[in-house]
């Protein structure tokens, strides 16, 4: 039963939206996919630019707080150390982050671009070499900046100044009270929305993905919708298990699991491989991406008229990070308290962003090896069975085959749990007023709603409904990502300010200090009015 006392209105209306979303999806399957694809293509062709400079924002906003002032605010209280070890933490962080996409995009995303790149010709050694570099672009900077910006807000609020965690309380600074109101159930409602679709997004991408490698490895299992949602139910039901062992059990050992799944399929295809050139690939692809990232980064095709490649990919991924950036965002919170803030910026967005290089130059590298090797072999199967099955095609043709087959899909299928099951988690904080420990009926029911929304976009329209839900349920949270920026540079300012204060006084002789204490007074007591209200950490 779900105790009402520990649930919020943000529960009941996010339940509602919803209900009515699956609801609709189930019955009218071809209506769904028609409106998505409308407003999806309002707002890449209105507010595609909007994106891009959102996205850039917090990248800009990140470089800040790793070189600017704040850098050595802690996120907790002065003696507060890391509850987490560097490992564990960097585990949390790959397996929310995209563990899935990775697995998905390795192979199948610089393929693809080899044979439509951005502005090279098609299949020459340009293209191989920007496909690269605009895989990276993708996996870089821009979504870890995303994840960072908004899961630094959160910790920052919820163990420096004990606020509930939810994303309505990073607004007291500009709104006060209202944060608590009509208002902030608003904001949190939205924040689940968003969360729901990035979530079931990656769900999605992850059933059809274990689905194509069944079906390619075994005859006798059809590459289906049917097989589709059976791998969505069977792995529903094993999420929902793990989330009955909380955090520090289920998700810490699946996490530490993915990550070992993860470089050990990594090495083998590293060593397998052409290594040299991976290596190669690894240090012109970090300089090219370097080198150009402000042009890709305000690219918006505004004089060449060719919009395609940055509709499919560019703003799908940006809307993708900034939807996956409540729940993501929420989840490393949860997991960083006693970090400064400059550690905590330079952990989210360099260590990933260097896994990923290194991550796509191996597979990628190899999966265009292979493709140009055997006449195209891999884009074809492609285009004829669909991207998912980019990565089998692939392994297939390496040594121990069908060994390696199934670790790929032990590795998919433990992203698949671990990330699912960290979302549930989540959505059960935002849902009971920002509860550290949500009950374990909130995130079951939340569990089943996740995967019934990945079962109706596939059903509604496959791979493609996915990503147009993704897009729209993006375009609002990101206006409330500008918000939650400036709320938090507001705070960070005056908190700096009143920091700076106290260590003067420290230094200073006696009489400065007294004068100086009714100054220090009264701006800390302006300062707390403008944070929202602690809680009881015995509810936490």
């Amino acid at each position: 039963m779900i105790n009402s006392k520990k649930i919020t209105a943000v529960f009941w209306v996010s339940i509602a939206l919803v209900s009515v979303f699956i609801i609709w999806g189930a019955f009218f399957p071809s209506n769904v996919e028609y409106v998505l694809g409308l407003v999806d293509s309002f707002i890449s062709d209105t507010f595609g630019w909007f994106y891009l400079l959102v996205t850039t924002g917090f990248v800009l906003l990140a470089l800040y707080l790793i070189f600017g002032p704040y850098g050595k605010i802690k996120l907790g209280k002065p003696d507060d150390k890391p509850e987490y070890s560097y490992f564990t933490w960097f585990a949390f962080l790959f397996t929310a982050g995209m563990g899935v996409g990775l697995v998905f995009y390795g192979v199948t995303e610089p393929v693809t671009h080899y044979y439509s790149p951005p502005s090279a010709d098609p299949e020459t050694i340009a293209a191989a070499e920007e496909s690269m570099q605009y895989t990276l672009f993708h996996w870089g900077f821009h979504p870890w900046a995303t994840y960072a910006v908004v899961a630094l807000t959160l910790a920052y609020f919820k163990f420096r100044h004990r606020a509930p965690a939810l994303i309505s309380s990073a607004f007291a600074p500009l709104i006060g009270d209202r944060s608590k109101s009509g208002l902030g159930i608003a904001i949190d409602t939205l924040a689940v929305f968003a969360t729901v679709f990035g979530i079931a997004t990656s769900l999605g991408l992850g059933a059809t993905q274990i689905t194509a490698g069944l079906s390619y490895t075994f005859e006798g299992i059809p590459n289906t919708l049917t097989t589709n949602l059976i791998v969505i139910l069977i792995v529903t039901g094993l999420f929902i298990l793990s989330a009955t062992t909380g955090i520090n059990r289920g998700i810490r050992y699946l996490s530490w699991a993915n990550i070992v799944l993860a470089v050990a399929l990594m090495l083998f295809v590293f060593i397998l491989g052409s290594s040299v050139q991976m290596i190669e690939s690894f240090t012109t692809t970090m300089g090219n991406y370097l080198q150009n990232l402000p042009s890709m980064t305000f690219n918006m095709n505004a004089f060449t008229g060719d919009r395609k490649f940055l509709d499919a990919w560019t703003l799908f991924y940006w809307a993708w990070w900034i939807g996956w950036s409540p729940f993501v965002g929420t989840f490393i919170a949860r997991v960083s308290r006693g970090r400064t803030i400059r550690e905590f910026v330079i952990g989210v967005t360099a260590v990933p962003v260097l896994f990923s290089a290194i991550w796509f130059s191996i597979f990628g590298i190899a999966g265009l090896e292979m493709d140009t090797a055997e006449g195209g072999v891999i884009h074809q199967l492609m285009n004829e069975m669909g991207n998912e099955v980019a990565l089998f095609a692939f392994l297939e043709s390496q040594p121990l085959a069908s060994v390696v087959v199934g670790v790929a899909v032990l590795l998919i299928s433990s992203f698949f749990i671990t990330s699912a099951d960290s979302g549930t988690f989540v959505l059960g904080m935002l849902t009971t007023g920002g509860k550290l420990n949500p009950s374990m009926t909130v995130k079951a029911i939340w569990g089943v709603i996740l995967a019934a929304i990945a079962a109706v976009l596939l059903w509604s329209g496959g791979l493609s409904a996915l990503q147009m839900a993704m897009l729209i349920a993006a375009f609002p949270f990101a206006i409330l990502m500008i918000f939650m920026c400036i709320s938090l540079v507001k705070a960070l300012k005056s908190e700096h300010g009143i920091l700076r204060m106290e260590r003067k006084q420290r230094e200073h002789d006696p009489e400065f200090r007294a004068k100086l204490r009714k100054e220090l007074r009264k701006k800390r007591k302006g300062f707390q009015k403008t944070l929202p209200d602690a809680e009881d950490e015995r509810e936490s």
